[in-house]
């Protein structure tokens, strides 16, 4: 029963500290990462449409 008393916390704390920081970065950059990909895609299409219609569209 001693041993028991003697084994630590600090993997299981380490451990839930790791997977909190990772959650909090995911939640924190997936706006970014998706904000980028809908910026690219209007993009794209704005010079799909620029292509198919002979018009000169600026995007930036």
């Amino acid at each position: 029963m001693s041993t028991l008393l003697e084994m630590s916390y600090a993997p299981y704390v380490w451990s839930a500290f790791a997977v909190f920081i990772v959650a909090l970065a995911w939640d924190g950059l997936s706006p970014w990462f998706r904000h980028r990909r809908v910026r690219r895609d209007i993009v794209l299409r704005a010079r799909r449409e620029a292509a198919r219609t002979g018009k000169r569209v600026e995007v930036e």
